[in-house]
């Protein structure tokens, strides 16, 4: 499995800040959440999301500026934020677009 993030930059006992890239075309490996967490987007595309058998379940269009907040529930991701999203905890994404896509990722333990 891999992380959630690419490079952690700040843990303690309340949290986890994560900094993510992914370029065009790179895909993440296969990982699991297991915090609940919200990201910041410092550059938006389009990110393919997969679950653990590598299915595609939908592209998640991104924008520069939007954030996210999830949920842990079961083997499931859900929005915190009253966007409707729900993906399995245990997933993939790969960058569907032509430009690198960055985030900040914070989790709290």
């Amino acid at each position: 499995m891999g992380d959630v993030g690419t490079t952690k930059i700040f843990e303690n006992d309340k949290m986890i800040v994560w900094e993510f890239a992914l370029e065009p075309g790179e895909s993440t490996e296969v990982h699991t959440h297991e915090h609940d967490y919200m990201f910041y987007v410092l550059n938006g595309t389009t990110l393919g999301v997969f679950n653990a058998e590598g299915q595609e379940l939908y592209d998640l269009e991104l924008k520069t500026g939007e954030t996210f907040a999830f949920t842990c529930e079961d083997s499931d991701l859900v929005s915190a934020d009253g966007k409707g999203h729900r993906l399995p905890a245990t997933h993939s994404a790969s960058n569907t677009s032509s430009a690198t896509y960055r985030e900040v990722l914070v989790e709290t333990k």
